[in-house]
């Protein structure tokens, strides 16, 4: 069942993704990586920053989780993680179906260039690959990363997505 998560799910929420991060060890640039991946007073200030959380709930645990944010003319997908031990049953498709249906705005999906597997979840479920000039300019207009990161990952645009010059 997807739902909406509320302030209880605040930890489920943090363990959840420090628990998938894990998939980015030894994967993305080793400076970028840290445990926890997400701290939790890093997941409050998002929460405050508008990404809402929606989960997907398995026996009354949350074992999946896709955030959306709402930044005017787009909205980004934050924080898209499934438990390691549900991956490759559908949970983040699902997520993802339920998420792009929430909003009639373009979205936008940030993630780590060597986090393939990710790549091509988002490419195989209709979003394509901006541009290396395309990608820069909309993670410093959309994101709050440092240069490092922008340097190291890759934006996945909605069909149809066009970025105004």
């Amino acid at each position: 069942m997807i739902r909406l998560c509320e302030k209880k799910d605040e930890d489920g929420i943090y363990r959840i993704i420090n628990d998938a991060a894990k998939a980015y060890q030894g994967v993305i640039p080793e400076d970028r990586y840290h445990e926890p991946y997400m701290r939790r007073d890093e997941l409050i200030q998002e929460i405050e920053e508008g990404v809402i959380f929606w989960g997907f709930e398995d026996d009354g645990e949350l074992c999946g989780v896709m955030g959306i944010q709402d930044k005017g003319e787009v909205a980004l997908i934050r924080h898209a993680y499934v438990r390691t031990d549900q991956r490759q049953g559908g949970i983040g498709t699902k997520l993802l179906i339920h998420i792009t249906k929430l909003t009639d705005k373009p979205i936008l999906i940030g993630t780590w260039e060597a986090a393939t597997w990710a790549i091509s979840f988002y490419l195989k479920n209709g979003f394509g690959l901006a541009n290396a000039d395309e990608k820069r300019n909309l993670l410093r207009k959309y994101w709050n990363v440092p240069e490092r990161q922008i340097e190291t990952s890759v934006v996945l645009c909605s069909p149809g997505f066009h970025a105004k010059k």
